[in-house]
């Protein structure tokens, strides 16, 4: 497939998202200049930041655009952006995180505790990492990460896991998410990038992706339970048994499913949703006795990041586009895998889909990819910069290694691969 030179804005923009991505793999050693360098210590902390990471150099991009095209180039830039991905992750996170929501799930993972033959906190362990991910095909993917994540922090990060069991709970976690959501044709976003134009229904995912990710999933949940099933015993056992916050009544309850249910519903016209995010907002004031603090600081950063990488990416098309082009459908997977590493896998099937003419092999390649590789880095998948703010402070110096979250998702992104390969 013949491809056009890049242009100076395209070149140049390349070159600052290799920054950034290298930035993200840098986190760790601002937060240490942070603790050597006090009196600048708030500079290294919000370059220490991973969710600040893209939402600055998107900044220094739109700065240069300024420079070399001009004020109505780069506000028309910006204004072709559809920012209307990190306004519903926003929006999902605080919702999906309030009290009723997590104590309706935390109730259905304990009644599952209960009801199966095994130590309480190895079946809550284990139903957080494999439950909750393939329930993300129906709630949307950022709310199942946020909820899992919450719950795992509250029963187990909070008990000062050893780093091996901290990291590969992140990197199953991630990696469950993000092809945990194939069971539909709505809640992963990569997947939502293409459904429509390939007229994939759920019925079309459940037979060619979903039972292959989910038997994938199970996998990966089972070995790390076992794996630490020590560790998760003496950590958490105490935690199990203690009593927890007021109940809600089930009216405020069942008002917060709705409004979950109203964003769900619209992900996609943000007029919609956020109009539902106003009234959430109203309502838990009103009821403010039956709410946690929202999570607010936490939702917002996490948008800002993705509104970094939508701004960053952008400029990308020239060098992707190409990379997928005239390749085989079996390398195919395997570029795709990779390539979601250092990019966001919803980006990927949106300019893979740009080729016309794909084949049916080619089209499952490049999705079965994307998702795989979701789980290897922050931003490979649009949840996973949620799961990583949530779970962060519970690791040494409040930082996660990039390198180390890479690693931790290695073998269970292996069991992605030979399910979607093998099956």
């Amino acid at each position: 497939m013949m491809s056009l030179a890049p242009t100076s804005p395209e070149l140049i923009a390349a070159v600052i998202f290799a920054i950034a991505v290298l930035h993200t793999f840098s986190t760790k050693f601002f937060a240490h200049l942070a603790h050597i360098q006090p009196r600048h210590a708030g500079l290294w902390h919000l370059l220490g930041e991973v969710e600040v990471v893209f939402g600055f150099w998107a900044f220094v991009l739109i700065a240069v655009l300024f420079g070399i095209s001009g004020r109505d180039a780069a506000v028309k830039y910006l204004n072709e952006r559809n920012f209307t991905e990190p306004m519903f992750v926003f929006v999902i996170m605080v919702v999906a995180a309030s009290r009723p929501i997590l104590q309706t799930v935390l109730s259905l993972v304990h009644l599952g505790a209960r009801l199966l033959p095994f130590p309480r906190a190895l079946v809550v362990y284990f139903l957080c990492m494999a439950a909750v991910p393939l329930l993300g095909s129906f709630i949307t993917e950022p709310a199942a990460m946020t909820i899992a994540a919450i719950l795992l922090r509250d029963a187990f990060y909070s008990h000062r896991l050893s780093d091996r069991l901290q990291y590969a709970t992140l990197g199953v976690l991630f990696v469950n998410v993000s092809i945990g959501g194939t069971l539909t044709h709505f809640a992963a976003p990569p997947v939502l990038m293409v459904a429509a134009k390939w007229q994939w229904d759920t019925a079309y995912m459940i037979a060619h992706f979903g039972w292959k990710a989910a038997i994938a999933v199970v996998v990966n949940a089972a070995f790390v339970t076992w794996l630490f099933r020590r560790e998760l015993v003496a950590k958490a056992h105490i935690d199990m048994k203690k009593a927890s916050k007021p109940s809600v009544p089930l009216v405020v309850t069942f008002v917060h499913l709705l409004f979950l249910v109203g964003v769900v519903l619209f992900a996609h016209h943000p007029v919609v949703f956020m109009g539902f995010f106003l009234f959430f907002l109203g309502f838990t004031e009103a009821y403010k006795h039956h709410q946690d603090p929202l999570f607010l600081r936490e939702g917002l950063l996490v948008a800002f990041f993705l509104a970094g990488l939508v701004t960053l990416g952008g400029l990308q098309q020239w060098w992707l586009q190409a990379t997928l082009s005239d390749v085989d459908p079996t390398a195919l997977y395997f570029v795709a895998t990779a390539l979601t590493a250092i990019t966001d896998n919803a980006a990927l099937t949106y300019l893979g889909s740009l080729v016309e003419g794909l084949s049916t092999e080619f089209k499952h390649a490049l999705v079965a990819g994307a998702v795989t590789g979701g789980g290897l880095t922050v931003i490979a998948n649009a949840p996973n910069p949620a799961g990583f703010s949530i779970l962060k402070g519970s690791f040494r110096d409040q930082s996660i290694s990039p390198l180390g979250l890479l690693l931790a998702a290695l073998p269970p992104t292996c069991v992605a691969i030979i399910a979607f390969q093998a099956l």
